[in-house]
């Protein structure tokens, strides 16, 4: 059965090519750095809990002290790109879009072979396959030097930098929170503020909440375990009854309205100011403030008509 340890492989591969090109360019820290991450992928469930952590401090400490050197110029002319572009049109896309289908249809295959592909990372392991398969029809179509798909895929990592783990980061501290208790104490604050027994308080607080701490947190899947301890599953779905798919579902749709308004969701909001050249950093948040506080109220008008 094909199942997460495929998907760890794959990642981890990548990002040990990712190392090993930082290293033959002589960019030593951004070397280290990818291989981190690669052992993280490869190894982590055999070097124990105090490597890891080890590793993940590693990791932040060269971060946080701006370590890592910026994207090495891509080996092609902007000319030589831009006509090859042309000539392909949009037959570039072809590849592309087989990562989704792939994904979409291992997904469904999972459920009907369930001896083949685990059914509960059947998403995440066809969509390791749908790369793979998408990669090789470039190198058969494009043939493109053996390194080049790396490469460029190097060039737009040291681009985004630390920022493209922030997810898998702030996804763990989720989880410490939980395992730390802070779900209970924050449940304990909101239940002596809404009034007793008030669905709409308990909505009112779930959503905000869920929002907010997306907003603390920079992702919305660390504020979801301890917003569902807190609140979603002792008031909204024990005390209310409400339905637990819909409680679940739309209260990540709040989160989701956190992470259009804060820096800290970096990878979503200041990578793309920077890519773009955009004078403002949080340019990016600021364009998308109109839209999440409407979106956020209309999530917890659907929370309060469709989960009870």
């Amino acid at each position: 059965m094909i199942g997460l340890g495929f998907v760890y492989i794959v990642a981890g591969a990548l990002f040990a090519i990712y190392a090993l090109l930082s290293l033959f360019d002589r960019r030593w820290p951004n070397a280290v750095f990818w291989a981190l991450l690669a052992l993280s992928f490869l190894a982590g469930d055999r070097i124990g809990d105090l490597a890891n952590g080890w590793l993940v401090i590693g990791l932040v400490a060269m971060a946080g002290f701006g370590l890592m050197h910026p994207p090495k110029p891509s080996d092609r002319s902007e000319e030589g790109r831009e006509a090859e572009a042309s000539r392909r049109r949009d037959w570039l896309f072809g590849p592309i879009l087989i990562v989704p289908i792939t994904a979409l249809a291992g997904t469904l295959a999972a459920k009907q072979w369930p001896d083949a592909i685990d059914p509960k990372q059947g998403t995440l392991v066809s969509l390791a396959i749908g790369v793979l398969i998408a990669l090789a029809v470039v190198y058969a179509w494009l043939r493109p030097r053996p390194a080049t798909p790396f490469r460029e895929g190097l060039r737009l990592m040291d681009s985004v930098g630390w920022a493209a783990i922030l997810p898998q980061m702030l996804a763990s501290l989720g989880a410490i929170f939980v395992l730390s208790g802070v779900g209970k104490v924050v449940g304990g604050l909101i239940g002596d503020v809404i009034p007793q027994g008030s669905l709409i308080g308990a909505v009112i607080a779930y959503g905000v909440g869920m929002a907010l701490f997306t907003i603390i947190m920079g992702n919305a899947f660390a504020a979801f375990p301890v917003m569902v301890a807190a609140v979603g599953l002792p008031l909204l779905i024990h005390a209310h009854h409400g339905d637990p798919a819909i409680v679940c579902a739309i209260g990540m749709l709040a989160g989701f309205c956190g992470t259009l308004m804060t820096p800290m969701a970096a990878n979503f909001n200041i990578v793309p100011a920077v890519l773009l050249e955009l004078k403002n950093d949080n340019g990016v948040v600021r364009a998308q403030i109109g839209t999440a506080i409407p979106l956020l109220i209309v999530n917890l008008a659907l929370i309060y008509w469709l989960a009870f």
